[in-house]
């Protein structure tokens, strides 16, 4: 019994000693006002009929994740051209990595100087993709309404220009 006692005091002072180790050893996310943005599109939306109104149609979900490091969304949630969008800061600057249904993985970068009602972002790179051959997101702009009404446009890119029929524009809607 004793030393039951003894190996569960043990395991105890471990546990503490890690989980107090872990929370000390955490840093900060960094942040600036852009990713903030990012951070406040967490929920559900929709997409906007030609009124402007909210459909059933859900286009996006965005969450917070990896301790406030990082804004994942899932555009087109379980559709065969479900695709994912990763934001996060390296240094000062905001960069989206996105999962495309066509299997490559654009980066873009968002422009500090974007005006004040939205982000825009310029291709800086990827992988699986030719920049001169490959169709592929190549910029995208991302336009805030207010808090609950943003539109989303992505600049589609083959053959090494823009091209005419990819990524286009969407209207969205905050799902309540």
């Amino acid at each position: 019994m004793t030393r039951r006692i003894m190996v569960a005091g043990l395991m105890m002072l471990t546990l503490g000693s890690v989980a107090g180790s872990a929370e000390t050893a955490a840093k900060p996310a960094a942040s600036n006002p852009q990713f903030e943005r990012m951070k406040a599109l967490a929920g559900t939306w929709v997409k906007a009929d030609k009124a402007g109104k909210p459909t059933d149609e859900v286009v996006s979900i965005i969450r917070v994740t990896a301790g406030g490091s990082a804004v994942h969304e899932t555009l087109f949630p379980g559709q065969p051209m479900e695709m994912i969008s990763v934001y996060h800061l390296d240094g000062a600057d905001l960069l989206m990595t996105h999962y495309c249904a066509l299997g490559n993985q654009p980066r873009v970068k968002a422009d500090p100087a974007s005006p004040a009602d939205r982000i825009e972002f310029k291709f800086v790179g990827g992988t699986n993709l030719d920049v001169n051959k490959d169709m592929h997101m190549h910029d995208a702009t991302l336009i805030f309404h207010d808090a609950d009404h943003i539109e989303m446009a992505g600049t589609p890119w083959a053959n090494g220009k823009p091209a005419d029929n990819h990524c286009g524009e969407m209207k969205l809607v905050r799902k309540k």
